[in-house]
């Protein structure tokens, strides 16, 4: 049997952690990321104990607990906990892959002045994470996603002196703010449709339980509504503008975000509520045709990247969406899966990729850096483990959880199974282009790079081993419905698996001597531009807000001014204050002008009166 108190213990260390760092060690580095590793390793021992008992049972245990935080009349919002397999998986991996993150940050951040409030910045982010993974309730899921935002925001401008950094803050915040809105305009829609004789709940057992009598065609609006939410956060096009920009952080905040935590919040939210979406076929296929289109957008954008962080922040964005695409097929047990492998190799390659940065004194521009697999044997080649299992070879968890995915797309649409299958070949040549100029080769003679330092190595080793078995103890037999397994289809990985080391082959071929210059950009030739300026999407959203919304907003703020505040409010107060006066000069106190007024009164009514007659 599950104890309640262990749920409760694993929701509130990090956020114990935060105070504690907040209130009493902000002018110390040691102790402050010490009490930060240890709220999250106690969230993390709380849900192993806590997975053991879920998953000792058959069939595995639900457990939800409540407590009423605010009622008016019939509107009962709780605060709680809803936890059962699927929310277990999920935790495991937050907690899991979010220790080795503030472990590897503690040596990553060893030298920086504002690491204490770095580390309270990242507990409050861990506990914002748990919050929307146990959250029992939509408005209590949409307050934690809400928080989520608040501290991404503080951490990817953390370094709030470079204007980057800030910029790249505020354009994550804003963006997932606009999306934001209409997640909540979805929930609010969905309680108003959930009155089924009981009154209307936020809860999301109840919502189950009352889909099944909603409208059809409200029900697709609220569930497109919802999914805003998920291509905010989780970065799908159109809003996939930010995430790149997010790498201005620290790079163990880049592992965080892109590996197991915030953009992995949108692929959960749609396996949460996958009841909602489930019955509606207009819905899915959005979902499905919107993950296609980011996981082939994204991959071609990263084959023109140089900056080592952005390529791997466009691969986080391509597996982001196959997952969706997975989730729009039906899928959403092979989503989840590869979400779950996808945050061991990604988090692997993002500190990787901080290691070489550090040794590199923040360099990170792909070809100022040769041979740093010699020079770097343990980052070298925990970072090539990491290429092999995203690039999906056999037998790495890539693999596994990738052909589940292109088998899943192959059974049910062709046009999306082709999508996909290039953009995984894509994602084989572009990550051994990284590998064969950053990593292979001699180094320079001038390079007197060193490998990092065992506090930042342990982690990466710890993730690499994940990486290689993470496919055979990852598979969520446990998650699917009864009669319903995973299953291999050895057509469809076949084909990726050639596809895949043809990629690897052709970036050898290119990259491996590490020419002067890019040749893909004699090779593509025009395109090459569009992939550099990112398909123009920022410059489009640049000319938006400084020409539409600009413009827009100087209307209405001459509107306001002139008509509403100096005709409007400005005009009748001054109207208000000349009849005062004119009035004020008629009451001057004296019984003679009373007696004149009054006999003038008395011969004007007399006159009226007379012409009347």
């Amino acid at each position: 049997m599950v104890d309640p108190n262990l749920v409760w213990i694993a929701y509130f260390a990090p956020l114990a952690a935060c105070v504690i760092i907040t209130l009493f060690f902000l002018k110390s580095k040691n102790l402050s990321s010490l009490t930060a590793i240890v709220g999250i390793l106690i969230s993390f021992v709380c849900t192993l104990l806590i997975a053991k008992s879920i998953f000792q049972a058959h069939p595995a245990l639900e457990l939800q607990q409540s407590l009423t935080w605010l009622q008016f009349d019939q509107l009962v919002i709780n605060f709680g906990f809803l936890v059962n397999p699927l929310a277990i998986m999920m935790l495991l991996v937050v907690t899991g892959v979010g220790s080795a993150i503030f472990i590897y940050s503690r040596g990553y951040m060893a030298d920086d002045a504002g690491s204490p409030r770095f580390f309270a910045y990242l507990s409050l982010f861990a506990f914002s994470m748990i919050g929307i993974v146990l959250a029992n309730n939509t408005i209590q899921l949409f307050m934690f996603w809400e928080l989520v935002g608040l501290s991404s925001y503080l951490l990817i401008g953390f370094w709030y002196h470079k204007p980057s950094a800030a910029d790249a803050g505020v354009k994550a915040f804003m963006v997932n703010r606009l999306a934001d809105f209409g997640f909540l305009c979805g929930i609010l829609l969905l309680w108003s449709l959930s009155d089924i004789g009981q009154g209307r709940s936020f809860q999301i057992k109840d919502l189950a339980l009352a889909v099944g009598h909603m409208d059809p065609h409200l029900l697709t609006i609220a569930a497109l509504l919802i999914f805003c939410g998920v291509v905010g956060k989780s970065a799908q096009v159109p809003f996939h503008v930010w995430l790149a920009d997010a790498m201005e952080g620290p790079t163990p905040v880049s592992a965080l975000i892109h590996a197991a935590t915030m953009v992995a919040a949108g692929v959960y939210l749609l396996a949460r509520t996958f009841f909602i979406f489930e019955p509606l076929t207009a819905a899915l296929t959005v979902i499905a045709y919107v993950g296609g289109i980011t996981a082939l957008l994204a991959a071609t954008l990263a084959i023109a990247e140089n900056d080592i962080k952005r390529i791997l922040a466009y691969s986080t964005l391509s597996q982001l969406g196959l997952m969706v695409m997975a989730l729009g097929l039906s899928g959403p047990m092979p989503g989840m899966y590869h979400l779950t492998t996808h945050a061991f190799f990604k988090a692997l390659l993002f500190l990787g990729a901080g290691s070489v940065i550090y040794a590199l004194h923040h360099e990170q521009n792909i070809w100022k850096m040769r041979g740093l697999l010699k020079t770097m044997p343990i980052t070298g080649m925990t970072f090539l483990i990491g290429t092999l299992a995203l690039c999906g070879i056999w037998p790495l968890s890539g693999f596994w959880s990738k052909d589940e995915i292109l088998a899943l797309a192959y059974e049910h649409n062709t046009f999306l199974y082709g999508i996909a299958t290039l953009a995984s070949a894509l994602t084989a040549f572009y990550m051994g282009r990284l590998f064969w100029v950053a990593f292979w080769g001699k180094p320079s003679d001038k390079d007197h790079t060193h490998e990092a330092p065992l506090i930042m190595t342990l982690p990466l080793v710890f993730l690499a081993i994940l990486s290689v078995i993470g496919g055979f103890i990852g598979i969520p037999h446990f998650l699917y419905p009864e009669g319903e397994h995973p299953h291999f289809n050895m057509q469809v990985a076949i084909i990726s698996s050639v596809l895949g080391l043809l990629g690897l082959g052709i970036s050898y071929v290119l990259y491996a001597q590490k020419p002067s210059s890019d040749p893909l950009e004699k090779k593509l030739g025009p395109f090459y531009q569009v992939l550099k300026n990112k398909y123009y999407f920022d410059i489009v959203y640049a000319w938006y807000v400084e020409c539409v919304q600009q413009s827009l907003a100087v209307l209405l703020s001459w509107f306001e001014n002139v008509v509403i505040v100096r005709l409007g409010v400005h005009g009748l107060t001054d109207a208000a204050k000349v009849t005062g006066k004119a009035l004020r000069t008629m009451q001057t106190g004296l019984v003679q002008m009373s007696a004149v007024v009054f006999v003038l009164g008395v011969i004007v009514i007399y006159s009226l009166l007379v012409i009347k007659l």
